[in-house]
């Protein structure tokens, strides 16, 4: 079946949307991270469209989406109410899938463990992006560690998320991008992430100067002011192992939140969708069939 597009407005923001595949197959939401729109999962999709009703959008800030100019449109709530509202205008009231990859997935983790959607989730597949109230309780637990190793683990992320702290600088961002970064960003992707069909959108300047405001929303306050956050469905962890920014480590202690959690590994960089897409989709697949089953 070909794709079918759509249109959803939450609260005045207008979101993209893309279907494929039988309405009466299993529902499969996918997300997507920064700076990327819902094309990321072209391959992946491919894949699972013939076993799966599956649906994409552009999250706020990216894509064909609106892209809301004020940094607090960015919070974590709104993000959340994005998904509900989608979920909700396509798949009214039916159970689903959830996948999402770097921010899609920190993005996500508020719907798993809080809100109107976490009865619904009939599975969560995430692939570097952490819960960041998980982060900040790893953080406070390993900071003062320094024997047993913590510290240096807290120290090794921090330097591997360098560019959220730059984020968090007003105007220098956004001018990396006015000023060239969208043309570089393909063999950005082909020398350091081993993307090799990375091709330029006419979308990316945007999806990265806009998307800097998830950062600048959520990072500091969830970090500052944590919520424990449970996940009652089963959780899939996908870990590539070669990610330069999301270490394994941030995940460590993530079975106290999670009941049902798997944790698979990978030896891959952190666009994984783009490199190894057979080995994402039949993982989330498998995922999918063992959760249908329990």
């Amino acid at each position: 079946m070909a794709a079918q597009q759509h249109w959803v407005n939450n609260n005045g923001v207008h979101l993209y949307v893309c279907t494929e595949g039988s309405p009466a197959a299993p529902p499969l939401v996918l997300v997507h991270g920064y700076p990327d729109n819902h094309t990321v999962w072209d391959k992946v999709t491919e894949l699972l469209v013939d076993r799966y009703f599956v649906i994409r959008y552009d999250v706020r800030g990216a894509g064909r989406s609106d892209k809301p100019a004020r940094t607090r449109d960015y919070r974590m709530s709104h993000l959340a109410d994005d998904l509900s509202a989608v979920v909700n205008k396509v798949i009214p009231g039916q159970p689903f899938h959830l996948a999402a990859h770097d921010w899609g997935s920190i993005q996500s983790w508020e719907s798993v463990t809080h809100g109107p959607l976490k009865t619904r989730i009939l599975s969560y597949t995430s692939i570097s992006g952490p819960c960041l109230d998980h982060v900040a309780f790893w953080m406070r637990n390993n900071v003062t560690r320094v024997r047993e190793g913590g510290t240096r683990k807290v120290v090794g992320q921090l330097a591997s998320s360098w560019y959220v702290a730059m984020f968090q600088l007003p105007l220098l961002p956004e001018t990396l991008w006015r000023a060239g970064l969208d043309r570089m960003w393909p063999d950005y992707l082909r020398k350091r992430e081993q993307v090799s069909e990375a091709n330029f959108s006419r979308f990316q300047r945007d999806d990265g100067r806009y998307g800097v405001k998830l950062y600048r929303a959520n990072f500091l306050p969830r970090l500052l002011r944590p919520e424990p956050r449970q996940a009652d469905c089963p959780v899939q962890l996908i870990v590539p192992k070669a990610d330069n920014y999301v270490r394994e480590q941030l995940f460590e202690g993530l079975e106290k939140w999670v009941g049902k959690l798997s944790r698979r590994e990978i030896d891959a960089p952190h666009w994984v969708l783009l490199t190894q897409p057979d080995a994402i989709a039949g993982w989330i697949d498998g995922f999918a069939k063992q959760a249908a089953r329990a």
